[in-house]
């Protein structure tokens, strides 16, 4: 007969019973951390959102408004301030003393919405009413899709704003025909009218598309520069204040939240994270307080959980020209030449029955995880000896090490040591 070990059921019955009963850092919903999250005052964006404004105002007096292009660095305001003017242009609607009969701001992040169909389904479904047939996921032609969203639109007088966030995805991978049918669809529109704001991190997608559609969706740009300390200083406290009980966070974590995402990226949304990070591991320890020291552990952990994320969802080649760099450093030799790579490499490709790469192609994958931040590849010249370039680790070594001898498929590397070796310069 099967016993329960003593103490099981006390264990069952109160293992959240101490954390329950701690008093938490947080005063309310810790998603005002998040970047979700959109406040009712955006700091230190007035500039950019008096100039959307501007522009958007037309819609309020039942004309089309100027197509716009948003570009900036991730983390800089763009999506926080489109989801905004969302809510301010159907609010500043609803109060006029005549009110339009409709005005409509549809935001479409083209990261998930990113196929033709899917961006005009989603615009689509906005018009049609709630009893009649809704356009399915996947099963029509995008011609009858878009006849559809056309017709339904153009059902009464109304202005539509269409937000494309990512818009730079979307085109790169579906291509730039449905920019060009929305931008000249009010040429076919009786009764709407249609605006498009496109959100981008690339200045240079513009250069992808047709030239009629170019010309078309550049009608005003507009480029949110990225934060400066300062700035988000501002930031984390307007929502520190609305997240934390007084007292919990100690002096000099902002400004350390701050600092670090300035003098990286100057990036709101990391910073964010950063100081949500330290307060739930503050909070996990059962501390009453955030120190700089949990700053700095949320900093390590935050860059651990991308090298994670980077290292899991590399194919099986490039893990192995990963892991003979790991390797080679870990041997002693911590200014490896492609060649030293190479090398390494192939033996792990012969241990592990796995194809070899050439050269050239490995060379390729290096470039790959360098710009992944995995590894720093430099050029090196040598004047009349060439150039090559020197291999340094830029990731915890024995943390992705071992993350790398987790997958099964690596399985007969496990545990593979090199003999210290070097390209003779």
């Amino acid at each position: 007969m099967w016993c329960k070990p003593k103490g099981e059921a006390k264990l069952q019955e109160n293992i959240f019973k101490e954390y329950l009963e701690g008093k938490s850092i947080f005063k309310r919903d810790r998603n005002v951390l998040r970047p979700s999250y959109i406040p009712d005052k955006l700091l230190h964006r007035d500039e950019q959102i008096k100039h959307i404004a501007s522009i958007l105002v037309s819609a309020l007096r039942g004309d089309q408004p100027s197509n716009i292009l948003v570009f900036g660095k991730t983390g800089t305001g763009k999506t926080a301030t489109a989801k905004y003017m969302g809510k301010e242009i159907i609010k500043a609607a609803g109060d006029l003393s005549e009110p339009l009969k409709d005005v409509r701001y549809i935001y479409i992040n083209c990261e998930i919405v990113d196929t033709q169909y899917g961006v005009l389904q989603n615009i689509g479904n906005h018009f049609i009413e709630e009893f009649d047939e809704r356009i399915p996921p996947t099963g029509w032609s995008t011609e009858r899709v878009y006849n559809l969203l056309w017709e339904k639109m153009d059902k009464v007088p109304r202005v539509v704003v269409v937000v494309l966030d990512e818009i730079d995805r979307f085109v790169y991978k579906s291509g730039d025909d449905t920019l060009y049918h929305l931008t000249k669809i009010n040429d076919d529109l009786k009764n709407a009218k249609l605006s498009l704001i496109g959100i981008s991190n690339d200045l240079k997608f513009t250069e992808m598309l047709d030239p009629r559609v170019r010309s078309r969706l550049s009608d005003e740009k507009i480029v949110f520069p990225p934060y400066d300390a300062d700035q988000l200083k501002d930031i984390l406290r307007q929502r520190a204040e609305m997240a934390f009980e007084v007292g919990v966070i100690e002096e000099g974590v902002i400004g350390l939240c701050a600092a670090v995402e300035a003098h990286e990226h100057g990036d709101a949304r990391r910073a964010l994270d950063l100081l949500r990070v330290a307060a739930e591991i503050a909070e996990r320890n059962q501390e009453t307080e955030i120190s700089e020291n949990h700053v700095i552990k949320a900093k390590n952990k935050i860059e651990l959980d991308c090298v994670i994320e980077a290292v899991r969802t590399l194919p099986l080649q490039s893990k192995l020209v990963l892991l003979a760099i790991l390797l080679g450093e870990e041997s002693g030799n911590s200014k490896q030449m492609t060649g030293d790579v190479y090398t390494a490499y192939k033996e792990l490709a012969k241990k592990s029955a796995t194809g070899i790469l050439t050269q050239r192609r490995v060379a390729d994958l290096i470039s790959e995880l360098d710009m992944l931040g995995l590894v720093s590849a430099r050029v090196k010249s040598f004047g009349r000896g060439g150039r090559t370039r020197e291999i340094l680790v830029s990731v915890p070594l024995l943390e992705t090490k071992r993350l790398l001898e987790k997958d099964p498929l690596l399985e007969p590397v496990r545990g593979f040591k090199l003999k210290l070796q070097s390209t003779l310069m």
